[in-house]
């Protein structure tokens, strides 16, 4: 198969035309600061209005609690550092998980280092938040839990309801990072009992450099950017209605397209598994098999360096990952397949495939031929796997 076949959509997905479209009059032609007073400054305005509008629609928020931010990762700190400020006379204890993004335990690391104390929840062996050990670690002093949506990694999708429920029955607040869920899984903040939550543009077929954060009326949480008195006072910087313009028709479409969306991807991504995991040996599925992403296929084969299996892979026109873009040229393996429970030799051999519905079942099939391939090359050459095949053979 001559063409690329992109296989990487947690990492980044291929805006659609149709926002691109959308956005284009705004960097040039309606160019004006939406801030400003005169009629000009209307039309950024509406625009505006209009992509905050479809924002909340896709997640059954009020447009007033949503806020433009540059992106995920800025989503993140505003909600764990804010809250940490806020609240910091209540208590100084936070909760997360063991598998969260970097953006949520690099920010915890930070928090530490200024007084905070952070508890780390672990996870069963499918990636789940362990609800009991959650709430056994709740405390007087506790002001905020922080579990993502789904992870980045593995696709497995977290009880947040319960989660929402637990915090709120002891009187804490719940921020859930929806990087990767926001648009691909029905979210719904009041049934899910969520305060706060992230999301990302570039994660939906919108642009970069562009986020999400909302934030529930009653959060007395302050700005994270100071400076002018955009968005309601809260995160200033002139707007960038652009990439405002492209994550508001980007969550638009995504509402209008979800349940068509994810049934041809979790039946591509059903397919792929399944053909993996019965026709090439000592292989390991990682996440939930069924409460995961639509689109998520994670896998580890034993035996094989994961570094080489992509450059390999990459030759034949497939770009995948082993893990999250944000660790990319990391040589530790992922903290995510470690706190499943995974021992390093094996987490050092995953491949996180990550479907669109633009992907095709000859593209999968080509992919999965390609693979058996590959692993069957660099099995030849391990040193470890001809040790395996002889005891096997005694």
């Amino acid at each position: 198969m001559s063409k690329l076949i992109y296989l990487d959509n947690a990492a980044t997905t291929q805006v659609y035309p149709e926002v691109l479209q959308e956005m284009l009059p705004y960097f040039s032609e309606v160019y004006s600061n939406p801030s400003a007073i005169y009629s000009f400054a209307s039309e950024s305005k509406k625009a505006v209005d209009k992509a905050r509008t479809s924002v909340a629609e896709l997640i059954n928020a009020k447009t007033d609690e949503i806020y433009f931010t540059g992106g995920g990762s800025e989503s993140d700190n505003w909600a764990l550092k804010a809250t940490a400020d806020a609240y910091a006379s209540k208590g100084k204890h936070i909760i997360t998980s063991t598998i969260e993004h970097h953006a949520i335990l690099h920010t915890c690391a930070y928090l530490e280092k200024k007084g905070f104390e952070i508890t780390y929840v672990n996870v069963d062996e499918n990636g789940k938040v362990k609800l009991d050990e959650l709430e056994a670690a709740i405390r007087p002093d506790t002001i905020l839990i922080s579990i993502m949506t789904a992870n980045n990694e593995i696709g497995t999708i977290q009880p947040v309801r319960e989660i929402g429920r637990i915090a709120h029955e002891h009187g804490v607040l719940f921020h859930t990072d929806a990087v990767q869920a926001f648009g691909h899984i029905p979210i719904d903040v009041d049934e899910m009992n969520i305060d706060m939550l992230s999301a990302s543009g570039h994660k939906i077929n919108g642009p970069k450099g562009i986020g999400v954060m909302y934030i529930r009326k009653g959060v007395k949480i302050l700005s994270f950017i100071h400076g002018g008195a955009q968005e309601r006072k809260r995160r200033a910087g002139t707007l960038n209605v652009p990439g405002i313009v492209g994550i508001g028709k980007a969550a638009e479409i995504a509402k209008n397209t979800m349940a068509e969306r994810s049934a041809k991807e979790i039946s591509l991504r059903d397919h792929l598994i399944d053909r993996i995991l019965t026709e090439i040996p000592y292989v390991r599925l990682n996440g939930d098999r069924h409460d995961r992403l639509p689109n998520n296929v994670n896998v580890c084969f034993r035996y094989i360096e994961g570094e080489s299996m992509l450059i390999l892979l990459d030759q034949a026109g497939v770009c995948a990952s082993s893990g999250s873009a944000c660790t990319s040229g990391s040589l530790d393996p992922s903290h995510v397949l470690l706190a499943i429970g995974l021992p390093h030799e094996i987490a050092h051999g995953s491949l996180r495939l990550t479907l669109s519905e633009k992907n095709t079942v000859e593209e999968i099939d080509f992919v999965v031929d390609e693979l058996k391939k590959i692993i069957e090359r660099l099995r030849s050459m391990s040193p470890l796997y001809e040790d395996f095949v002889k005891k096997q053979n005694k």
